[in-house]
């Protein structure tokens, strides 16, 4: 398995030194503009910059992660979609060209949402949660309500456009479940919510190029067989990228918590990521706010990584050694 790190941008600070300090080697990142004051990475020129940013400080550019540019068109189906596609595709093609071969993607038009941010966990760390009881007395979302069959309509849409455009550019497209893994959330249905969803998802296309961010945390808020999952998708190839963490309760009321700290026993599920001959990329998710922390960036500040980070190391030796 490769170690990896989500970054936020291309400008190093002290999160890229902790992560040497730790051992990290594979970045993930984000290169949308806003982070980047670079143009989108369709632009292969500034793609190529970001990657060398990376390279000079000692890390190798594994994957790519969440949407780079604005996907509402696409996921919601709107006028315009087909220019965003052609931007797609060129991004894929462009990671090709730099040997940057994963590319974590939703189908979320509300992104990973929370209710709260602000939950008191174990020594008074900060985590988010999520109620849906809270979330249907917020507003609906500006764009107006889209059903469950719409969604699956416009996701098999851009399987269909971009599968292809990927595996010929041999890129590992890796689909997040969504999360919360309910719906709807502000009026947009969410599809991705269950196992059986995901099963339907995949059987899309048959491309060696579709396949998981198997998010543990987000099936383990679904309330499904993780470790059967894990057996499943893994031994048919299909688990791209893992994201590890724990969350306490219900698709309907849940909240994270550190590592160690929830109903998951971890150890058992590292060693299902071995036991399929896992090899691709692996990162610490949605960890809690520590002390001396702002809570700024919720469920991604760099001390509950850091925990994140030295318990997975920890799983994983287990696992070599054993």
């Amino acid at each position: 398995m490769k170690l990896a790190f989500l970054f936020f941008g291309n400008q190093p600070d002290e999160k890229w030194q902790l992560c040497k300090q730790m051992g990290i080697e594979y970045a993930i990142a984000k290169l949308a503009p806003e982070l980047t004051n670079l143009p989108s990475i369709d632009n292969f020129e500034s793609f190529e910059k970001s990657k060398e940013i990376y390279q000079n400080q000692g890390f190798k550019l594994w994957g790519l992660e969440g949407d780079q540019f604005d996907m509402h068109r696409i996921k919601l189906g709107l006028k315009g979609r087909e220019n965003d596609i052609e931007k797609y595709c060129k991004m894929l093609e462009n990671m090709n060209r730099l040997d940057v071969r994963l590319l974590c993607y939703n189908f979320m038009a509300t992104g990973w949402y929370r209710t709260n941010k602000n939950i008191k966990e174990r020594g008074n760390a900060t985590v988010s949660g999520f109620s849906m009881k809270e979330a249907q007395l917020e507003p609906q979302s500006p764009y107006g309500v889209f059903s469950e069959n719409q969604i699956w309509d416009n996701y098999q849409w851009f399987i269909e456009r971009v599968m292809p455009v990927a595996e010929a550019n041999k890129i590992k497209m890796a689909l997040h479940p969504d999360d919360p893994p309910i719906s709807p959330i502000h009026g947009i249905s969410r599809i991705l919510t269950s196992a059986e969803a995901i099963d339907r998802a995949l059987s899309l296309s048959d491309s060696s190029s579709h396949g998981l961010t198997f998010c543990q945390g987000t099936f383990t808020t679904m309330n499904e067989d993780v470790l059967q999952m894990i057996h499943k998708h893994g031994k048919n190839n299909k688990i791209f990228f893992v994201h590890i963490r724990d969350v306490i309760g219900s698709p309907e009321n849940f909240r994270e918590t550190f590592h160690d700290n929830g109903p998951t026993d971890m150890l058992k599920m590292m060693k299902g990521y071995y036991d399929v001959g896992f090899q691709g990329a692996i990162r610490s998710d949605h960890v809690p706010t520590m002390a001396g922390e702002s809570n700024e960036n919720f469920g991604y500040e760099m001390k509950g990584n850091l925990f994140g980070i030295g318990y997975m190391k920890g799983l994983m030796e287990v696992c070599r050694t054993s």
